[in-house]
């Protein structure tokens, strides 16, 4: 006898053999029993949650010999005809091969005009139905609007949005569920006694959180692990198969990035890359792992494995509730711009660092005020009597050293904060980008409405942000990182460092006249020589 695969060989003979539908099953057993059978059907939900499996088992419960019926007998031909797929009443079609109008006409339009041979229905399933095309719909409709009173369709689709509002509107609608991980582990550790199997309590946990709530993904997953085990699938085994990262790596590499110990973040992005393992799976892992940290630290996280609980409640307090929030949103955004990276290896590890070290701010106690940087004064001028007076030098405010990656920053959520964190940002390595010159000397005027006023000293600064909207977009973005989440920025121009502030109005160009001999004197020495001549200058 062939071969079956085990998703094929554990399908669901009957309502109470589905798992985690029960919304589904109820309101299909009762219109049964209440014999209001609808013409048609639609069936949605992701992929490997029973769709296909509830639309055979509603055509056993209508075209059974005893039927109608809600629990239809798994014993009778035609039950086991359907399950079989040689039932020559119920007709499956898939949408994804057969999607041209000619398929519509030829296996549905014109089949539909003819009674039953054995059951009581013609049942008509198609999956996939979204992939059908527009000219296939079009003759689709008015079969499903008016079918023959022997004839019932079941559609299923992944896609409900894909599907045409006129066809969605002669249908009724099941939604289907992604299965809860107690529902995937349940089902799971049924298979493996069934076959015989034994494993290990967290490789089954690992394998129901990688199949993301599908029960086919995971029946395939336990039967790939079932080929490579000696008897018994281990936590070990699985992380190979998945190319997945073990809890422990992630955990050791949390603790580092708390710390910000940069060389054992680096030692250990070296081991998991020398296991094979690729960066993407590193964060997948880390998500994973970052979800169950959060769900225990912020719930009581009681579950059927005390002893994993508490271990995973001992690590989510030995991180803290602010460091696994502000992680998890910067390991989302690493996970998207990961897959734009032409050397994601060492983009990974950098990345990493930058956020250990943005993200791991000192408490107030233990941050020492640095001195502000006082500006040197201007040497006096020398000035012959015949010669036009200097403008005397115009006093700057006091200059701030410029922020970089590693200078602390205030952790609270003000408006200040939020913008000196998003100005530290543009920095690297301690060096200002051209976009941070731009902000250079900025202040904020307030927040109001969700809009975060800054002023500017020079109006062409404003300019160049307004010349390019993706200019604008990265500082929006900056911010939305820093803590101002759903905020929107708006520049203005500072009235008292603008130029015009200094000069009452007239805007002096800073290169002319007194200020230029200023300059060349600052540069050359007093033994610089005036021109006598004005044409000159």
């Amino acid at each position: 006898m062939a071969y079956v695969s085990l998703y094929r060989k554990y399908r669901s003979q009957s309502f109470n053999d589905l798992i985690g539908q029960d919304h589904v099953v109820r309101t299909l057993q009762n219109a049964i029993s209440s014999e209001r059978i609808a013409h048609a059907y639609l069936f949605t939900g992701p992929r490997g949650t029973g769709k296909t499996s509830t639309a055979r088992l509603l055509a056993k419960a209508l075209c059974c010999e005893d039927g109608p019926s809600p629990n239809p007998p798994e014993d009778s031909e035609i039950c086991r005809s359907i399950a079989d797929g040689t039932c020559i009443d119920v007709i499956e079609m898939d949408a994804a091969s057969e999607s041209s109008v000619d398929d519509i006409r030829d296996k549905i339009v014109e089949v539909a005009e003819y009674q039953p041979m054995v059951c009581r229905y013609k049942v008509f399933i198609i999956d996939e139905v979204h992939d059908l095309s527009a000219k296939a719909f079009d003759a689709l409709l008015k079969t499903i609007e008016e079918p023959p009173a022997h004839v019932i369709f079941i559609l299923a689709t992944t896609e409900f949005n894909k599907v045409p509002p006129t066809v969605r509107s002669r249908c009724q609608k099941f939604e289907f569920h992604r299965a809860s991980m107690s529902d995937l582990t349940a089902r799971l550790n049924h298979v493996l006694e069934a076959e015989g199997v034994q494993a290990e309590p967290a490789a089954i946990s690992a394998i129901a959180r990688m199949a993301d709530g599908g029960y086919r993904d995971a029946l395939t997953l336990v039967e790939q692990a079932m080929l490579t085990s000696n008897g018994m699938i281990r936590l070990e085994q699985v992380y190979d198969q998945l190319g997945l990262v073990s809890e422990e790596v992630v955990d050791q590499l949390f603790g580092a990035m708390k710390r910000t110990d940069i060389p054992e973040i680096m030692h250990l992005v070296d081991e998991v890359a020398r296991l094979g393992r690729d960066p993407r799976a590193l964060l997948e892992s880390m998500m994973h792992r970052l979800s169950d940290l959060t769900r225990a630290a912020y719930t009581k996280g009681e579950g059927k494995d005390s002893a994993a609980q508490a271990t995973l409640h001992a690590a989510a307090v030995a991180l803290g509730q602010d460091f696994i929030v502000n992680l998890r949103g910067s390991i989302a955004e690493a996970h998207r711009s990961i897959r734009d990276i032409s050397l994601p290896r060492l983009w990974l590890e950098s990345e990493l660092i930058r956020i250990a070290v943005q993200r791991n701010v000192p408490s107030a106690a233990q941050v020492v005020p640095r001195p502000a940087v006082q500006p040197t004064p201007a040497q006096p001028i020398s000035v012959q009597p015949t010669q036009v007076q200097p403008t005397p030098p115009v006093q700057r405010p006091t200059e701030q050293p410029t922020p970089n990656a590693f200078t602390v920053l205030p952790t609270d959520n003000t408006p200040e904060s939020v913008w000196a964190r998003a100005v530290a940002s543009l920095s690297e390595s301690g060096k200002v980008s051209p976009m941070g010159m731009k902000v250079e000397g900025s202040k904020v005027l307030g927040l109001a409405n969700g809009v975060l006023d800054i002023a500017i000293p020079r109006q062409m600064d404003i300019g160049w942000f307004n010349e390019k909207p993706p200019r604008m977009a990265h500082i929006q973005k900056l911010v939305h990182t820093a803590g101002g989440t759903g905020w929107s920025v708006r520049f203005s121009l500072d009235a008292q460092q603008s130029p015009r502030a200094e000069t009452g109005g007239a805007v002096e160009l800073p290169l002319e006249g007194p200020r230029l001999e200023q300059l060349v004197r600052e540069v050359f020495g007093e033994s610089a020589s005036t021109p006598s001549d004005p044409a000159q200058e």
